[in-house]
């Protein structure tokens, strides 16, 4: 019979240390392209959205309660990005392509706790595009300061509880030795498959939190948006039909982009994890969504344009 003693002492050998981020080192080809879009991706990131945080500030016709969760958005991209995007970036350039245990914990943590309170945040978005389409007359009531910051708090606290939870799980399982991650970064499905235990309980706690965080708040969406959806075609002018779905459309795609590759990554099991597959999808909700959500929502936003040009100084009239 093994000693405990020595049993929990092996395993405690495997929380130390560091983990190999394997990556695409076998390609150094495809690694400096992936180096140069990434690059690119982090830069416009950090000019788009903290543009959009910025003007949602100094303006004053934009301190509604959608610009400010859209700033909190912004706000959460940056964070989302920085989290995983200068890491990535380091560690092409490194032939040891390492990151300490500790810091993957704190990775993990801040990139879960991030990536939830997006899917509420969206969630929330959605509800406040119902309430102005379908509640006009009573918007300014039901969008309240005091809700809007509840329902943004709520967002990121529910985010980081789940995070804790996830990360807590993850990290406390026995590695044995094993510390070759095939990943850009640390990521759950990647870390379970280096656990030498049966981990078909982490793999159904993990599915059972993706569909509370995935798709929940994505049938709140779809029922938010099929209620806008009737109550825009009750429109009879076609201009105010098409502004309606103006309104909409931006926060639509960036749910679609979102939603889409969070789901592919994350509603599988980690014994079916495809890691060429798996780490470009995550690199697509990390990295490109971040920098495409600031240019979607200002592209066709003329409220924005006005208000990028009075800050400016180009503009007298907002």
């Amino acid at each position: 019979m093994i000693n405990q003693n020595a049993l929990w002492e092996h395993l405690n050998q495997s929380y130390q240390g560091e983990f190999i981020l394997l990556g695409v080192a076998d390609r150094p080809r495809l690694e400096m392209i992936l180096f140069a879009v990434i690059l690119f991706c982090y830069t416009v990131t950090l000019l788009g959205n903290t543009t959009i945080i910025v003007v949602s500030h100094l303006v004053p016709n934009l301190h509604t309660p959608m610009y400010f969760f859209l700033s909190n958005l912004s706000f959460l991209d940056l964070c989302y990005t920085t989290s995983i995007g200068p890491q990535i970036l380091v560690n092409f350039w490194r032939e040891k392509k390492t990151i300490t245990y500790a810091a993957c914990g704190v990775q993990l943590y801040i990139s879960l706790g991030l990536g939830a309170t997006e899917c509420i945040l969206l969630a929330v978005m959605a509800f406040d595009r119902y309430a102005a389409v379908c509640q006009p007359l009573r918007y300014t009531a039901i969008m309240k300061q005091s809700v809007c910051f509840k329902m943004a708090a709520v967002s990121w606290v529910s985010g980081f509880s789940n995070s804790l939870i996830q990360t807590a799980m993850t990290l406390t399982l026995p590695l044995c030795g094993h510390n070759e991650v095939d990943h850009f970064f640390c990521e759950v499905p990647a870390l379970l498959k280096l656990a030498c235990v049966d981990t078909a309980v982490n793999e159904a706690e993990l599915f059972a939190i993706s569909v509370v965080f995935l798709l929940v708040p994505l049938g709140l969406i779809i029922g938010s948006y099929g209620n806008i959806t009737v109550a825009v075609l009750k429109i009879r002018s076609a201009e105010g039909r098409r502004k309606a779905f103006n309104t909409c459309a931006s926060h639509l795609t960036v749910v679609s982009l979102f939603y889409g590759s969070a789901i592919f990554s994350y509603l599988q099991p980690p014994s079916k994890y495809s890691h060429d597959q798996g780490k470009m999808t995550s690199l697509f909700y990390t990295l490109i969504v971040p920098m495409l959500n600031p240019l979607i929502y200002t592209l066709r936003n003329k409220e924005v344009h006005r208000a990028l040009r009075k800050v400016m100084g180009r503009d007298s009239t907002v």
